[in-house]
């Protein structure tokens, strides 16, 4: 089991990460986090350690420096700037291909709120190296014409009472032209709160990943 704390190089800037990868991983999932989030932020970390259960490595990043969430705690602007969170994504991806513990694994993208959208930009930019994608509450209307140039399937995670969120999720869903699904976990609001909301999340993405890579493996 590999883990330790990164650097991953950015636009001239370094992004700090967390990279896990257990022995004989099948694949590394990046994740990109949602609107004034982190890397710390709980929700994926719980995510990621159930991904990692499965014999899947994990990396989670911040999208921006200290001083840019400074700055967006503020103004609320650059966790909408889907053109430089995908840029920094696919860099992260970039990186991936060139860690030795990680060059060989296919990478799968897992975005939640506006870093869905981020995730579909640089899967669109880096389609040879992106397995899939998963949104978690995202807002893959955000990602605009990079939605139509994904190739990756995508599953779309959406809690049954996140009603604004799951309407968006069906629009965007109608302009993917690669395979996807849309996955209600119900009773769930957009944080998954609720008592095993996050749980059922976990599952979705796990079952997700297994059939796509046995599905490359043949």
């Amino acid at each position: 089991m590999i883990s330790r704390t990164v650097r991953v190089a950015a636009d001239g800037l370094t992004l700090p990460g967390d990279l896990d990868v257990p022995a004989h991983a099948r694949a590394v999932v990046l994740f990109a986090h949602g609107s004034g989030s982190s890397r710390h932020s709980p929700r994926n970390r719980k995510v990621a350690a159930g991904l990692r259960t499965a014999g899947l490595g994990t990396l989670l990043i911040d999208l921006l420096t200290e001083a840019e969430e400074r700055r967006d705690l503020e103004t609320a602007e650059l966790r909408f700037d889907i053109p430089l969170l995908g840029h920094r994504l696919t860099a992260a991806i970039d990186w991936l291909g060139a860690e030795p513990a990680t060059r060989d694994l296919p990478v799968v993208l897992f975005g939640a709120s506006t870093g869905a959208a981020a995730a579909l930009v640089a899967a669109a930019a880096r389609p040879g190296r992106v397995l899939t994608v998963i949104s978690r509450g995202g807002r893959p209307d955000l990602a605009g014409g990079a939605l139509e140039a994904v190739r990756a399937p995508v599953l779309l995670i959406v809690g049954g009472h996140d009603r604004q969120v799951l309407r968006l999720n069906e629009e965007a869903a109608r302009q993917l032209h690669a395979p996807h699904s849309l996955h209600v976990v119900p009773g769930a609001t957009h944080l998954f709160e609720e008592p095993g909301a996050l749980d059922r999340v976990t599952a979705a993405a796990r079952v997700w990943c297994e059939d796509h890579l046995t599905t490359t493996a043949h």
